[in-house]
């Protein structure tokens, strides 16, 4: 087993790299600035130079692993096309090579709200408008998909419990990055999560459940 992340560096990305290392699974990250990837992973990861935005540069990562989680974001800026190349395009440069690959389980981290074309958030070009456009082209593509749409991303970890539910189900909430990345990994060991779409936020008194109960309810 060989788990390709990518966006390994960012918010979220490093967290995943780090829970991936920490059960001493195989991680090769897709990073832009090698030099950055290598100050947060000293060790134990196996980087290769690319950008999604660029399919030639994807090869070499995508045809070494099984396995991908994506967690690209476009970042605010004053470039309005960003959430379509990275968001969108992106994403669709991806789905492609890991069709050709033989990817066995393609989990992406998308966003809540996503269906709503009047969220505030696509006042940032479009953003949540482009992450369900890269949801439906994979899940049109063939391939087992797992989509994970958090709620807002808390930098600090909490107690609280995960409350996981189906599309277009939660709208607002929120989630440490923490746990999303947990999520994301349980989601490629766990036949429950495969081919489906969890919304997911914490709250104070939701009460425990098994990974394999959370995804099964959904």
């Amino acid at each position: 087993m060989q788990v390709l992340v990518v966006g390994a560096t960012g918010q979220t990305g490093k967290h995943i790299v780090k829970e991936l290392l920490k059960r001493n699974i195989t991680v090769t990250a897709l990073v832009r600035n090698l030099e950055k990837a290598q100050e947060l992973f000293p060790s134990g990861v196996d980087f290769v130079l690319g950008d999604v935005t660029q399919p030639d540069t994807l090869t070499e990562a995508i045809s070494r692993c099984n396995l991908l989680i994506c967690a690209t974001g476009a970042t605010p800026s004053f470039n309005f096309t960003e959430p379509y190349q990275i968001d969108f395009q992106g994403t669709q440069n991806l789905v492609n090579l890991a069709k050709e690959y033989n990817v066995e389980h393609f989990v992406i981290v998308s966003s809540l709200c996503v269906s709503k074309f009047f969220h505030p958030l696509n006042l940032f070009w479009l953003v949540l408008f482009w992450k369900k456009q890269a949801e439906t082209y994979l899940q049109q593509s063939g391939l087992t998909y797992t989509i994970v749409r958090p709620g807002g991303l808390r930098n600090e970890d909490n107690t609280e419990q995960i409350l996981m539910s189906p599309a277009d189900t939660l709208f607002e909430g929120s989630i440490p990055r923490q746990k999303v990345a947990e999520v994301c990994i349980e989601a490629l060991f766990n036949d429950d999560a495969k081919n489906k779409i969890v919304e997911i936020v914490t709250k104070p008194a939701q009460q425990a459940q098994t990974w394999q109960e959370l995804f099964a309810g959904v």
